[in-house]
């Protein structure tokens, strides 16, 4: 998996993981997170390593299901934008007053 990638479905999963089974949790945790390959979570948890990779496999159609049906991480996205803008507006207003600027 690319950089690229891994960011998007980890964000996706930090929203999201909730809404996955425990050992879904589980195995997306070690795969993004830890970087472990699927045979590498198999030996961890005694599972085979087909059923780790159907496990990432499903578990990351549900993360993009997910997005494309509530479009939180969007939203959250979108949220952080206007706060920080916020945050800048707030600090101008400061510097006006304290006539920094």
């Amino acid at each position: 998996m690319r950089v690229e990638e891994n960011i998007y479905y980890a964000v996706l999963f930090d929203v999201y993981a909730p809404l996955l089974s425990k050992g879904q949790q589980q195995v997306l945790q070690d795969y993004l997170y830890e970087n472990l390959t699927a045979s590498e979570i198999s030996e961890n948890q005694n599972i085979s390593r087909q059923a780790v990779k159907d496990c990432i496999d499903k578990a990351l159609k549900k993360l993009e299901d997910f997005e494309n049906k509530l479009h939180m991480k969007e939203k959250i996205e979108s949220l952080q934008k206007e706060n920080q803008i916020l945050k800048e507006k707030v600090a101008s207003l400061k510097g006006e007053k304290n006539g920094t600027i």
